[in-house]
């Protein structure tokens, strides 16, 4: 079965809040793997993405563990299901593969909460301090960045570096509030950006349904508004503290795996709920907040991806020098000696 044959495939419809027309049938998902041979391309999706992208990629997971298997991978052509900067980064660390995002308009809130310019600016109010960047940046940011981190090792990166030194964390404000607290760090200033989706998942939903589930355990995404709150909560006694965990999306599943709770209550992206499922069936998981779905990563459609792997869109590109100077902070942050599961 060629494209031309395939009746679903002339449905692609481009409209605002991305492409549209097709769905997730068996049909579908033939012609998706076909085309990804015929590209000798792999497919690689984030855990936020919708179930279906999630289903029918090679890999699934955070995006820079999805960026080291792009690094590692025999195949010519990446295909990341996800948003922007993460597809960057893959081409960050494999600059002489083809990398291809099934719709280059899905961005990313937190990643646009600071630029280049703007992290210059920055920069020049405080000369001699040393700037550690999530990955969730734009490659530019990256490339002006001493050391990247993911939420799962920000705290060991932040921890390598002279205590007399200063320090300018960016750009999510509730992971550099976590960092701050865990390291006690005083000398840390902190962009005051924010994951919409995350932020919008605020500590009063979370001690509500804490309480109305007493026996759930808690894993709450660093970049959740809520984040604090949960640490209160177990600090005032309201829910036991081995409930409570703070994990990054790839520490949710391993957490997934060994707890020995009957439910779990997950305070991020309700993608993730898809794959934690996949790696504890027996374990009732439910969103905090049900509504926490990132429009962005959802522009990453059946649709999309077909036409990604028929046509060849949308491929990443960045200028050389940027991701030179971009591959030394990822490189740095490795070279600490614990790379983290991405965000």
């Amino acid at each position: 079965m060629t494209t031309t044959e395939w009746a679903g495939a002339a449905a692609i419809v481009d409209g605002p809040g991305g492409y549209t027309g097709i769905e997730a049938t068996p049909e579908w998902a033939e012609e998706v793997r076909r085309l990804a041979r015929e590209r000798n391309a792999t497919l690689l999706a984030h855990n936020y993405q919708l179930p279906a992208i999630q289903d029918i990629a090679d890999h699934v997971g955070d995006s820079l563990a999805l960026s080291r298997i792009a690094a590692e991978a025999e195949e010519d052509t990446i295909v990341f299901c996800g948003v922007h900067f993460m597809a960057e980064t893959a081409k960050i660390l494999s600059p002489n593969k083809t990398v291809l995002i099934p719709d280059e308009r899905a961005g990313c809130s937190l990643a646009d909460s600071i630029t280049a310019d703007q992290l210059r600016e920055w920069k020049a109010e405080y000369p001699d301090a040393v700037v550690v960047s999530y990955v969730n940046t734009t490659a530019e940011v990256k490339g002006l960045t001493d050391i990247c981190c993911t939420s799962s090792n920000a705290v060991d990166v932040v921890a390598s570096i002279d205590p007399d030194r200063e320090v300018l964390f960016l750009p999510d404000q509730f992971l550099g509030a976590h960092v701050k607290r865990v390291t006690g760090r005083e000398n840390m200033h902190i962009w005051a950006g924010e994951c919409h989706v995350h932020a919008g998942i605020n500590g009063e939903e979370l001690a509500a349904q804490a309480k109305s589930h007493p026996d759930a355990d808690l894993f709450v995404h660093p970049e959740c508004g809520c984040a604090t709150s949960a640490l209160y909560l177990a600090g005032e006694g309201f829910v036991p503290d081995d409930k409570v965990k703070i994990l990054s999306t790839g520490g949710m599943i391993d957490a997934a795996r060994a707890t020995g709770a009957k439910q779990v209550l997950v305070a991020t992206e309700v993608g993730m709920l898809h794959q934690l499922r996949k790696a504890a069936p027996g374990i009732d998981f439910q969103a905090v907040n049900d509504r926490a779905s990132c429009p962005y990563m959802k522009m990453i459609t059946p649709a999309a991806l077909l036409r990604c792997l028929r046509d060849g869109k949308d491929e990443v590109h960045v200028d050389p020098a940027v991701a030179e100077r971009a591959r030394l902070s990822v490189q740095r942050m490795i070279a600490i000696g614990n790379p983290g599961g991405g965000e």
